[in-house]
């Protein structure tokens, strides 16, 4: 769920409505008028707090105070990956350190007590800051078993490519476009006597987006999340199609359609035979430009670059695969976990200052908080 401020809550309608279906599993009564109210309270919220979404659930989809111990399991296995506990956690207080540096301090009560918080909303109070630190920590920084955390966390992302307006037109209830040729034709079964007026509008259908992601060995400590992204991005439409590049290109799409993300991020690595080695961005991308104009993969489309830009290429090379990819791109969106989360970036490495003419925006993908920040902004591109 995004961290960022005043954030477009509409992504994540599918999400908090399979959190509804995962209460019903389990045999809580929750209606569909239930799942409509937390949707639409959470909506109001800012989504980066999770106990926000804890709290506007209990209020619209708990009936019964002998249900929450059961909202509580589920709501911690659904949103923070965390099985049932078995031990019973008691504290008189409990600081949990968030990433602004406050101090969260939850008095002891008795489970079930109306107005008061109960161990198990104590411990998911303590997991929530947790998933919280773990959002904004930098992938280099983290350990083994943050990452495997974080991966889980970022296969719930919903990354939609935006929506383009087609040539074609299609009839509309309301628009500022009138529909003349339906008109004529319902003024010629009336005998000329004219009836309702009649409205067209433009389609609109998914820009294609395209993910180049650099796995040579500067970007170790980073390859693996963005793949992980990129594999959420795949799941969620299949308008997503997927690269990856070190000294030469390799497209993955396939390798990333399988419902097991373990499976599929195997089945990438053993496809990409230049993983962890060197870097040639221009080389790569001029490939792409000459199988974009065969498969018209990447006209019209938003075209997003992530690498660090330390090439070890011609830098002719580079300009002249950005200039041509530029031409052919609706937008390009380059992501470099170098930026980190500086408001001005100032391209430092050869590669970057050279694709810099070419890029329309630089964004960070070095923690999950910049990475959910790049799939709110993809929806929005153009």
């Amino acid at each position: 769920m995004s961290s960022a401020d005043d954030v477009d809550n509409a992504g994540y309608d599918d999400l908090l409505v399979g959190f509804g279906h995962a209460l019903r599993a389990v045999g809580l009564p929750v209606g569909s008028d239930d799942v409509l109210a937390f949707c639409a309270g959470v909506s109001t919220l800012n989504v980066g707090d999770i106990m926000d979404v804890y709290w506007c659930g209990r209020a619209t989809l708990v009936r019964r105070r002998d249900n929450i111990p059961l909202y509580n399991q589920v709501f911690r296995h659904y949103f923070l990956d965390i099985e049932p506990a078995t031990a019973d956690i008691r504290k008189k207080t409990l600081k949990a350190s968030s990433t602004a540096g406050a101090t969260l301090e939850i008095p002891n009560t008795e489970e079930g007590l109306p107005g008061q918080v109960s161990p198990d909303e104590i411990k998911l109070g303590y997991l929530a800051s947790t998933s919280e630190v773990y959002r904004h920590k930098a992938f280099a920084d983290c350990s083994d078993d943050e990452i495997r955390q974080l991966r889980r966390m970022m296969s719930r992302l919903r990354v939609t490519p935006p929506k383009r307006r087609t040539h074609r037109s299609t009839k509309a209830r309301r628009s500022s476009t009138l529909d003349m040729r339906r008109m004529a034709r319902e003024m010629m079964r009336t005998l000329g006597e004219p009836r309702d007026l009649s409205f067209r509008k433009r389609k609109e259908k998914l820009r294609p987006l395209v993910l180049i992601l650099d796995v040579s060995g500067s970007m170790a400590d980073y390859s693996r999340n963005l793949l992980q992204f990129a594999y959420s991005a795949r799941r969620a439409n299949t308008k997503v199609d997927v690269f990856c590049f070190g000294t030469r290109l390799t497209r993955i799409t396939r390798s990333l359609d399988r419902r097991d993300p373990d499976e599929a991020m195997r089945m990438a690595g053993e496809s990409v035979m230049d993983w962890d080695g060197g870097t040639r961005i221009g080389d790569s991308l001029r490939d792409f430009t000459r199988q974009a104009r065969r498969a018209r993969l990447g006209r019209g489309a938003i075209v997003v670059i992530c690498s660090d830009g330390l090439d070890r290429g011609e830098p002719a090379a580079l300009a002249e695969s950005m200039e041509a990819l530029s031409r052919i791109a609706h937008r390009v969106v380059w992501v470099n976990p170098h930026k980190g989360d500086a408001v001005e970036y100032v391209p430092t490495s050869l590669g970057m200052i050279v694709a810099d003419p070419f890029i329309d925006e630089v964004h960070s993908g070095h923690n999950l908080a910049s990475l959910e920040r790049l799939a709110d902004r993809l929806a929005k591109v153009g």
